[in-house]
């Protein structure tokens, strides 16, 4: 088993996610902010993926001393760079998440959901108490959940396996047309900071993140075909969370639809 097989035993649900007929509903302004209100929580809990990896394949502890192999510690390092202090549209240094926030306030998005819930993250409550606690659209409770019970796993293939095929590659470039449409049409508004966001995010993916996962990867696996049936199992369930994220963003933005 090797990464060829993953990518084809996931192809299916990888299809469905680039197909998706949410795509084609999101025509407007209200609709860009509706999809934003959910998908900041899978910006958000990307980075947790990240730097679960980074405590488990590096050191960042003291006094330090050396964790693993070199090679995987170099590529998650680098991707922690990029992620957690890429350049901004204003040439600042800014992580991704941050960029999303700023991209949302411009647009005219509601941050009171992520920002009530970060509040709580802030205080120490438990991350389980916190999503099924709250008023979110059970899409993003599940997808939540699931993200942090891979977490919790403390098993880097896995946490690898949701990071390398649930998250990387999965914003076709598409969506860029869509926000170039929106903003054609409705030239008050301003998705200038929202379009460098996923410029710069599928820039990164394409060229430098999408390689270096999938290497990583291979470097954890090596020739344990348990491991590989694991980051498939793993692979295919971060994908049917992911649809299912996407079917709560196209139910809301319909119902919103109906009411206007």
């Amino acid at each position: 088993m090797n990464i060829d097989h993953i990518e084809h035993a996931t192809e299916d649900l990888r299809n469905q996610l680039l197909n998706h007929t949410l795509y084609d509903l999101i025509q407007t302004p209200k609709d860009l902010q509706i999809f934003m209100e959910h998908h900041v929580f899978a910006v958000w809990d990307f980075m947790s993926l990240l730097k679960a990896l980074q405590s488990k394949l590096t050191n960042t502890s003291f006094p330090w001393y050396p964790v693993g192999n070199p090679e995987v510690r170099y590529l998650i390092n680098e991707i922690v760079l990029a992620e957690e202090t890429d350049i901004n549209l204003e040439g600042k240094r800014q992580s991704h998440y941050e960029m999303y926030l700023d991209a949302m306030q411009k647009s005219g998005a509601s941050l009171t959901s992520i920002s009530k819930f970060m509040e709580q993250i802030k205080h120490g409550t438990d991350i389980y108490l916190i999503i099924a606690s709250s008023n979110l659209p059970i899409s993003v409770k599940k997808f939540l959940k699931f993200t942090f019970e891979v977490v919790y796993s403390n098993q880097p293939h896995k946490i690898a396996a949701a990071f390398t095929f649930g998250r990387e590659n999965l914003i076709p470039a598409m969506f860029n047309s869509i926000i170039e449409k929106i903003q054609q049409q409705f030239p008050e508004e301003n998705l200038t900071l929202f379009k460098y966001y996923f410029d710069r995010h599928i820039e990164l993916d394409e060229d430098e993140h999408g390689p270096m996962a999938l290497q990583m990867i291979e470097e954890l696996c090596g020739n344990n075909q348990d491991k590989w049936k694991e980051v498939e199992e793993v692979s295919k369930q971060s994908l049917e969370k992911r649809i299912i994220l996407w079917d709560g963003i196209e139910k809301e933005i319909k119902e919103a639809k109906v009411v206007a």
